[in-house]
């Protein structure tokens, strides 16, 4: 049976959604405003409940990876702070006419962008996506209902409090922005049955989380699936900008979804270019894996690569490299073991530029630039609500106009239909 605790949530939060659809932009700009003050003047009470989820995370013997990912600073405080200015700062997307024309007989039709209604987003780790996701689905008058990690809890939940009363101090329900402040895993189920009253769910985090949610929800799904991400150096690549390209990709954040996991290079460069990059990817402390082609090459410093690391998101220090014949053989390679999540391409030929382009099936193609590169703030979306590996609905970083849909609304002077 399911509990209750989780059926009077959704129903609030449909109740909210319903007085937020006819709220002004003004008065959800206001509201965002409010959540910044907010948490820079209450940054000392999440910063304490995030040392109570460290301390537990440690003694748990979680990956460094995954207590950076938790950690929190008043400079991420900050972050987090203008990340939401920046959304309130952005278009508002509710009621956009996405299209218009008129009929012969003079009915005026526009297609016009609506709130999805409410919204679940089941994440793991990352406190930031507690007031990026709250904020973004305020912006498009989407109710939220958020479930955390429970190694976030203690963040998540003062994050959540510090919104909810923004909210409040403007006018705007509460339950706008609801929060699961109890960690039982059945929880989630029975958020996945809410029918009815929850419109999608949108879950960020490892496979075994995004498969659990896809194989039991009764509510469509937005998958944020794993990030193997590829950096390919093409024959035409300008090698200095590629050492700089892949570093970056690797190194600057390893432990995050757009970081790359493999290193594709092409033949005719690889003996030029690959003892110099795996020196300084080894001295910056990257574990790397080669196809035995890489190590014939370089044999000292890379180690063997095996089926599986071509499929893994290490989300770690950690990178597999493999020399290509050819561009097709690089593209084949990406379609075949990537996650359609960001790949690209380092290159001076515009066509073989192009070629890539059009045949790597990722939701973000780089060319001449790193996959960190691949994320909403950077884009100019403000924040993201995740990054959508699907094609349907959203695809890529998904900002405040993703998280819509659309109605037709038809305009006539008394007209039948004939």
């Amino acid at each position: 049976m399911e509990d209750d605790y989780i059926l009077d949530l959704a129903q609030r939060a449909k109740r909210a959604a319903g007085i937020l659809a006819s709220s002004s932009g003004k008065q959800r700009t206001e509201a965002l405003q409010t959540m910044a003050r907010n948490l820079r003047s209450q940054a000392e009470q999440i910063i304490e409940a995030n040392r109570q989820d460290l301390a537990a995370a440690r003694k748990a013997g979680l990956s460094e990876a995954m207590l950076d990912r938790l950690g929190l600073d008043e400079g991420r405080i900050e972050k987090m702070a203008e990340s939401i200015e920046q959304i309130a700062l952005g278009v508002d997307p509710v009621g956009q006419i996405i299209d218009g024309w008129t009929l012969p007989d003079g009915v005026v039709i526009h297609k016009r962008r609506v709130p999805l209604g409410v919204v679940a987003i089941i994440y793991e780790s990352r406190p930031n996506v507690t007031s990026d996701a709250a904020a973004l689905c305020l912006k498009s008058a989407n109710a939220v209902i958020l479930r955390g990690g429970k190694e976030a809890i203690a963040s998540n939940g003062a994050i959540a409090r510090i919104i909810r009363q923004a909210l409040k101090e403007v006018g705007l329900p509460e339950d706008t922005v609801g929060f699961v402040e109890r960690s039982e895993h059945e929880l989630v189920n029975d958020l996945l049955k809410q029918e009815g009253l929850i419109d999608v769910v949108i879950p960020r985090g490892g496979k075994s989380l995004i498969r659990a949610v896809v194989e039991n929800s009764h509510i469509p799904v937005i998958k944020h699936y794993e990030g193997i991400c590829h950096v390919y150096v093409d024959a035409g690549a300008e090698l200095e900008m590629a050492h700089r390209i892949v570093m970056n990709a690797k190194v600057q954040r390893p432990g995050v979804c757009n970081a790359a996991e493999t290193l594709l290079v092409h033949a005719e460069v690889a003996e030029e270019f690959l003892p110099s990059a795996c020196d300084e990817l080894a001295g910056a402390g990257v574990e790397l894996r080669g196809c035995e082609r890489t190590r014939k090459l370089y044999r000292s410093v890379v180690g063997v690569a095996s089926e599986d690391d071509w499929s893994s998101e290490y989300l770690a220090m950690i990178l597999s490299i493999k020399i290509v014949s050819n561009l097709d053989e690089a593209i084949e390679h990406i379609n075949r073991y990537g996650s359609g999540h960001t790949d690209a391409i380092v290159t001076q030929n515009i066509e073989a530029a192009e070629d890539f382009v059009a045949r790597v099936d990722s939701a973000s193609v780089m060319v001449n630039a790193s996959t960190r590169l691949s994320d909403g703030g950077v884009y100019g979306l403000g924040a993201e609500v995740g990054i959508s590996t699907d094609k349907l609905h959203a695809r890529g970083p998904m900002g405040a106009a993703d998280l819509t849909t659309y109605k037709y609304v038809v305009y006539g002077r008394g007209h039948l239909r004939q």
